[in-house]
């Protein structure tokens, strides 16, 4: 424990750094067998942390789902009493609340019940700012986790209990204010977010472009030019695929000095086509479109990342050809921020996973799957990485950015989230996928529809912009104003105050009087502290 003790900060004479174990009790949680209905829907709260999620609040009481007394006496869990401090340790690390009634937890928390003179508020409002201790605390290859012997030694500045009382006090005046204008802040995203969703149903489903098409048919800007309809588009490339399709064959059939067998022209793999059910009805001259029509018909336009052995971490280097990771796609971010490469000769042998600028980019795998992304100009040849999908459209048939827009929509999510399958990790395969249906307005429509969406995008951007620097600048206040209440600046110190160093001495003699008492009931379940 010295190595991050001594590196943290002096405090004042009358306070003392220890491991959070010395002055509360860790418990950990357990999930009771799934394969047993009667282990839950009983009257027990128990929480995980998804709970902690989208948790908004200082105090818990209950997850979204109950156990019985079977299930908890068949499992690692354990009661916490009122005031215990839940610590999530890992998926993720550092979810903190306080158990406003007994409550029990499954695996993924360290909780912590504090002795008598440790107020459960300021251990809480230090957790909060704890993260960074903890997680150098972790360890783990699938996921970094903290262990109930290691999430006793993180660091925890003790202040004398009454000074404790004072420093919550004034914590809850300033934070509470502080916390307001967040929650405003993040309302604010939620709307803008909201808007966005509003933006793409519209773009997606012809309202944004009305005007757009009433003007074109009745020639109010000017002599209206010709301008072919989605569902003639889309039935001009499909038979302009199978024509190519047959000159493939024909070719094949001369290369190999062998005339066509009889039908031959029925084995043509006609794309599938979508399912409609349940989906809008579109604009006069739009038709719907399965993603694999749309696809282009070159080899590897619809494709996912490599499997297994074909792409290992020892195949990573530093310089290279860049790799595309489920991270990039959802981020947006991609040159300057390769973080692996792979030599030119293994992306050769990877060419079916390779994309270039203007191919649409899915995650396959996450909470939920589906996020799409185009690949942008001026980015390399690149090779995406297991659970992504590419697409790369048909020319002159759909604009990628129309895709991406259309995947990300209402209308692509909704068919998505049946499609996904798994139990660990929700995965939806490129067989799915490609069965997607998408809307097909004319490509000058299209067109119009993008330059629409984009210059609407762009006004949110200035404002999602500042409200995230907002959200950094008050997230910078809260981080300072934490740090001058647990390194004793934020209240005075008062000299009749008992020293940090008696409330420990006192904690340690009430342990070792309860470590030595019969009946002290070590492990017994179902009784509430």
């Amino acid at each position: 424990m010295s190595e991050f003790l001594n590196a943290r900060w002096e405090l004042p004479n009358t306070w003392q750094w220890v491991g959070i174990g010395e002055i509360a009790d860790v418990i950990g949680g357990g999930t009771p067998s799934t394969l047993n209905a009667g282990n839950f829907g009983g009257d027990i709260p128990w929480i995980t942390p998804a709970d902690m999620s989208a948790h908004i609040g200082k105090t818990i009481a209950k997850g979204a789902r109950l156990i019985s007394a079977k299930g908890l006496e068949g499992s690692g869990a354990r009661w916490l009493p009122k005031g215990a401090v839940l610590f999530s340790s890992r998926a993720p690390i550092g979810y903190v609340a306080i158990a406003s009634q007994p409550v029990t937890t499954n695996q993924g928390f360290k909780s912590f019940v504090p002795a008598k003179g440790c107020d459960s508020d300021y251990l809480y409002y230090w957790l909060t700012s704890a993260k960074p201790l903890a997680e150098k605390l972790a360890s783990g290859t699938t996921f970094l986790e903290i262990s109930g012997a290691k999430a006793a030694l993180i660091p925890f500045p003790v202040a004398p209990a009454a000074e404790q009382t004072r420093i919550v006090e004034k914590l809850e005046e300033l934070l509470s204010d502080l916390d307001a204008g967040v929650a405003e802040l993040k309302a604010a995203q939620k709307k803008l977010g909201q808007y966005r969703q509003s933006l793409l149903k519209a773009a997606v489903e012809g309202a944004l472009t009305a005007d757009w098409r009433a003007a074109q048919r009745d020639g109010r800007k000017g002599k209206a030019a010709s301008t072919e309809s989605g569902a003639a588009l889309l039935a001009r490339i499909l038979s302009e695929r199978r024509s190519r399709w047959e000159a493939r064959q024909l070719a094949k059939f001369r290369d190999q000095g062998k005339a066509p067998p009889k039908d031959w022209q029925a084995k043509y793999p006609a794309p599938v086509a979508p399912d409609t059910t349940g989906l809008p009805e579109l604009p006069l001259g739009w038709v719907w479109a399965s993603v694999e029509q749309v696809a282009s018909d070159e080899r590897y336009s619809l494709s996912i990342g490599p499997f297994g052995s074909n792409l290992k971490v020892p195949d990573y280097r530093e310089e290279g050809v860049p790799l595309v990771f489920v991270r990039n796609i959802r981020s947006g971010k991609y040159g300057g921020v390769h973080t692996k490469y792979v030599t030119p000769d293994k992306a050769d042998d990877l060419r079916a996973h390779s994309i270039a600028a203007g191919d649409v980019l899915i995650t396959k795998m996450g909470e939920p799957p589906g996020d799409a992304d185009v690949y942008p100009d001026g980015e390399p040849l690149a090779v995406i990485t297991a659970d992504c999908i590419k697409v790369r459209c048909w020319s002159g048939l759909m604009l990628p950015h129309f895709l991406k827009s259309v995947i990300n929509s209402y209308i692509g999510q909704r068919q998505i989230e049946p499609m996904t399958q798994g139990v660990a990790q929700k995965k939806v395969s490129l067989g799915r996928f490609s069965s997607l249906a998408v809307p097909v307005p004319s490509f000058a429509e299209q067109i119009e529809v993008m330059k629409m969406v984009a210059a609407a995008d762009n006004d949110a951007l200035v404002l999602e912009n500042a409200i995230e620097q907002s959200l950094k600048q008050s997230a910078a206040q809260r981080k300072n104003i934490l740090q001058a209440a647990f390194s004793g600046q934020l209240v005075p110190q008062d000299p009749a105050d008992e020293p940090a160093s008696a409330l420990l001495a006192r904690i340690r003699a009430e342990r070792a009087t309860r470590e030595t008492s019969a009946g002290r009931g070590r492990g017994k379940k179902g009784v509430s502290a």
